[in-house]
């Protein structure tokens, strides 16, 4: 689908945190809108897992660094069918694993990663003439500052425990709250580009909306700030 004329170059930012649907979301809006696609936490799962591949000390941030010099991640932005590469393997599968979960936080706390990535979602977005929705924790405040529409994704805890468990195949939500509550302590307390809301992103509370509905809601924004730009 090619994007309407108005929305060319569009930069949509889609923030929030573990299992608040931005995935889900952010491919919704994009495959609606005829955009690119860019998951961007994809990538910092595609580096942990090429780390833990490497045998990788992840609670040695320098190793970290390191060792990430010397991985080459490379990212599809097709909302229907996202890809992620590392070295030229495709790793969208494995970098799902309970293994590279329990540790992505670690690894995205790494300011030379941090830096190294966003350097690449930066030339990702850069390169989408089409227009591109970008999903992440710290694309509105960090990555992408200037995106005109900028959305921060939440629901309560119950619900994103839920979420995500029914995602992994998990009977315990139970053990996943637990685990989205690290990782939201992680992110939010890092020093190099944590887990916040924009100040001018809008607050959209999907704990008891619908998939489309959330969908609908980030589609009718976009279409809001495109008209004010047109007007």
């Amino acid at each position: 689908m090619s994007p309407r004329p108005e929305r060319s170059g569009l930069v949509v930012a889609v923030d929030g945190p573990s299992g608040s649907g931005k995935s889900s979301t952010a491919r919704g809006v994009a495959d609606r809108l005829g955009l690119n696609y860019l998951d961007t936490g994809a990538m910092y799962r595609a580096m942990t897992w090429a780390l833990l591949q490497r045998g990788t000390d992840l609670h040695d941030p320098e190793a970290i660094a390191r060792a990430a010099e010397s991985i080459a991640i490379r990212s599809g932005t097709d909302p229907r069918a996202p890809t992620i590469e590392v070295d030229g393997q495709d790793v969208s599968s494995p970098i799902r694993g309970a293994d590279v979960t329990a540790n992505v936080s670690l690894v995205a706390a790494v300011p030379q990663v941090r830096e190294m990535l966003v350097r690449l979602q930066r030339t990702t977005i850069g390169a989408s003439s089409g227009g591109i929705v970008v999903e992440g924790r710290d694309i509105g405040s960090a990555v992408a500052p200037d995106a005109p529409v900028k959305v921060y994704l939440v629901a309560d805890p119950a619900a994103r425990a839920a979420r995500r468990a029914a995602e992994l195949g998990i009977l315990d939500p139970g053990t996943t709250a637990e685990d989205l509550a690290r990782r939201d302590q992680i992110d939010s307390t890092r020093t190099a580009s944590p887990l916040a809301k924009a100040p001018d992103a809008v607050l959209i509370d999907g704990t008891h909306l619908t998939l489309d509905q959330v969908v609908e809601a980030v589609v009718e924004l976009v279409d809001d700030i495109v008209r004010e730009g047109a007007s």
